[in-house]
């Protein structure tokens, strides 16, 4: 498939979608007239890596990491290395102590919403 129809397919910009391939997590084939050229697989990876970006991850952390996830078949292509699985678990916790403030923001808007409307 061609980058539009990737990009309508995903919900991606094919400005995104051309940054991804210059920071080695996207990759195409090339038509005779020099076009890009997707496989079907190209979606679940423009989706995970929207999913990885939305946890906060940086490209160069989901270059590292893709390698490692689960393909399709349910293998995982490459095996992680300690610092990886380190920096990830490091991530997750970033993630969770995000969680948690939110939680508090929320319960500070709650009290107020109730002291103004009671």
């Amino acid at each position: 498939m061609r980058i539009g129809e990737l990009a309508r397919r995903t919900g991606v910009s094919e400005r995104s979608l051309r940054y991804y391939e210059t920071q080695e997590l996207l990759r195409a084939e090339r038509t005779p007239g020099g076009h890009r050229d997707y496989g079907d697989w190209a979606v679940d990876r423009v989706i995970r890596i929207q999913a990885l970006y939305a946890a906060g991850l940086t490209s160069k952390k989901i270059a590292q990491l893709l390698p490692c996830m689960r393909d399709t078949d349910g293998g995982p292509s490459a095996i992680a290395t300690p610092r990886l699985v380190a920096d990830l678990a490091a991530e997750r916790e970033r993630i969770d102590r995000t969680i948690a403030d939110l939680e508090r923001s929320r319960e500070v808007l709650d009290e107020v919403i109730d002291a103004a409307t009671g």
